[in-house]
């Protein structure tokens, strides 16, 4: 397996350049409702010289298709062509919540985004009269293209739901996924596979990118500590992530087997009882979708996830300090080869 992480802000810039010495394969920057991602990522093209960056990810929607092309192409040409495009819907808390945009339609709209970088990249004339996306507009314009060289640009897609995911599988490099149980991966892998499959393609060509949080405990009493430690994290993912109605993460846990856990933590978190929320979350369901555990125990679960089909993962290592971090860290990448 290949390995990565992800980062958010400008903070995060030291932790970058000292897991490329440690041989980290790959970087992902964030773009939540916190600091950009083109930012930060240009800084990082500056600062490290081998490891592979990329968004993880731009939401489509906040920005126009071309003008996520044009960073794409400019991230590329900056970092020597280390650059991966990440893109994903968000979700309708942020995306209308924060920046005053219609979610309607996320599935086209991705597509239609997904349609226009590719023409930019292309270096062709942009031109898509879509159902999201309409370029050029009626009037007096007229189909252009960027002043900028072409380049190919590897797009990873963000997906949790069946559509999203055979979309992933139709068009992408690769996906980028979160909430990941292998035991229920079928649950994921069902309607990528029907993407690949109705594109003429196959796992081989898809990086299956997947993302745990990683930490050692010496012995079962800490585990149990690091364990009750993720717990409101994880409540806040399946109650606080999305809006009243909408939330991916409860319904991507709820298809992987924890429809019920999943349930009454959303409801106990939107009725504003986020103690409550995270007591409901069990010992198993933190332990299933995270690598927490004595050494030996990171090491099997690392196999689980290879043979559940995870390509690249993504690893986000725990710690109070930068040292701390990078030795958690240090200690996973031994572990993966």
């Amino acid at each position: 397996m290949r390995t990565a992480t992800t980062v958010e802000g400008a903070g995060s810039v030291e932790f970058v350049v000292e897991a490329e010495k440690l041989g980290l394969d790959d970087v992902y920057v964030a773009e939540a409702w916190g600091p950009d991602a083109v930012s930060v990522l240009g800084h990082l093209a500056a600062r490290t010289s081998r490891i592979r960056l990329g968004s993880g990810v731009l939401q489509v929607g906040t920005r126009s298709p071309v003008a996520i092309a044009q960073a794409a192409l400019s991230l590329a040409e900056l970092s020597g062509d280390r650059f991966v495009l990440g893109l994903g819907p968000s979700g309708p808390q942020v995306v209308e919540g924060l920046h005053g945009v219609s979610f309607a339609r996320p599935l086209t709209r991705l597509r239609e985004t997904l349609d226009v970088v590719r023409q930019v990249c292309a270096g062709e004339k942009v031109e898509l009269h879509g159902s999201t996306v309409r370029i050029p507009l009626p009037g007096e314009s007229r189909p252009m293209r960027v002043s900028v060289a072409p380049r190919e640009i590897p797009v990873y897609l963000a997906a949790l739901s069946p559509a999203m995911l055979r979309l992933t599988g139709e068009t992408a490099d690769g996906w980028l996924g979160t909430s990941f149980v292998p035991e229920g991966a079928a649950a994921y892998f069902g309607p990528l596979d029907e993407g690949l499959a109705a594109a003429g393609r196959t796992r081989a060509d898809l990086d299956v990118c997947q993302g745990a949080e990683v930490g050692f405990a010496r012995d079962e009493a800490e585990l149990a500590e690091m364990v009750a430690a993720r717990k409101p994290g994880l409540a806040f993912s399946l109650g606080g992530m999305g809006s009243a109605r909408t939330n991916f993460y409860t319904a991507a846990y709820s298809r992987q087997g924890w429809a019920d856990v999943a349930a009454a933590v959303r409801e106990r978190w939107q009725a504003g009882d986020r103690i409550g929320a995270a007591d409901l979350v069990t010992d198993e369901m933190v332990l299933a979708t995270t690598l927490l555990g004595t050494e030996e125990g990171v090491r099997e679960r690392l196999r689980v996830w290879q043979a559940a089909g995870v390509d690249t993962v993504r690893l986000y290592p725990a710690g109070e300090t930068l040292d701390e971090k990078l030795t958690t860290l240090g200690r996973a990448l031994d572990l993966v080869p």
